[in-house]
């Protein structure tokens, strides 16, 4: 009988840990999730909140303004696991571009001394750090951002992130105008588009908060969703905007329009 090839080998293992990580959904039952602090979207959350594990998120567009809104909103989630382990709760960041404004980031409430900055080379090594970050067990969150995305490595990401307790978020990255990056499969537990929307109009002159357009495309045991969101403030704390459906006030006004 002859030896099996090293591609044989190659593809048992990937059918073992694939295995592996099925199990580990199957048999962990409900995973921890944390509230956003929401009722509106909470409730809407499978679990009610967000689920210990992989998340992706992606602008809306490949405009500027929709990528630096999608990467705030990362932040903020960023910063609110951290916030849930205090006094020490940390945050990894991968990167491969050096355009992350730190200024901004701690105005969405992750703060200096809450980031380690990791700079990789490319895609695949990002990847590779947030996995080991998460295997590691001590950070509250890694972050992420990517333009390819090998199923494989999307795959033991998710089981490191639940297999360290930790939350493992991705921003999907625009890598040409005409591919959505959410398009194309992935493990991730919840997947999120986000868009930029007029701000509110104020009684004087000035800028209101910014508004984005939050869309949950997908998630792992419950129904998409979107909503109009108000960035967050300093504390990590997103709202929900006063034009939002999910206000009951504002439900039953466009039900009214609508009949």
């Amino acid at each position: 009988m002859p030896a099996p090839s090293l591609a044989d080998a190659r593809l048992a293992a990937l059918r073992e840990e694939v295995r592996s990580i099925e199990q580990a959904g199957s048999a962990g039952g409900a995973r921890p999730c944390l509230p956003l602090g929401i009722s509106e979207v909470d409730e809407r959350l499978a679990g009610g909140g967000l689920a210990l594990g992989l998340h992706e998120a992606a602008p809306a567009t490949p405009a500027p303004h929709d990528e630096a809104a999608a990467t705030l909103f990362l932040a903020a989630l960023a910063a609110h696991f951290a916030r849930a382990r205090e006094p020490d709760g940390q945050v990894l960041w991968a990167l491969s571009r050096r355009d992350l404004f730190a200024p901004g980031l701690a105005q969405a409430g992750l703060t200096p001394d809450r980031l380690l900055y990791a700079e990789c080379r490319n895609d695949e090594e990002v990847l590779a750090v947030m996995e080991e970050g998460a295997r590691h067990g001590g950070l509250a969150c890694m972050v992420g951002e990517v333009g390819r995305l090998a199923m494989a490595s999307a795959r033991r990401l998710q089981l490191a992130a639940e297999e360290g307790g930790g939350a493992a978020l991705l921003l999907r990255r625009w890598r040409r105008r005409d591919m959505d990056p959410l398009d194309l499969p992935s493990p991730a537990l919840a997947r999120w588009r986000v868009a930029c929307a007029p701000s509110a109009r104020l009684p004087h002159e000035g800028i209101g908060r910014a508004r984005w357009q939050v869309a949950l495309v997908r998630q792992r045991g419950g129904p998409p969703h979107q909503w109009l969101l108000e960035a967050p403030d300093a504390e990590a704390r997103l709202a929900l905007s006063a034009r939002s459906g999910d206000r009951p006030d504002q439900a039953e006004s466009a039900h009214r329009r609508a009949a």
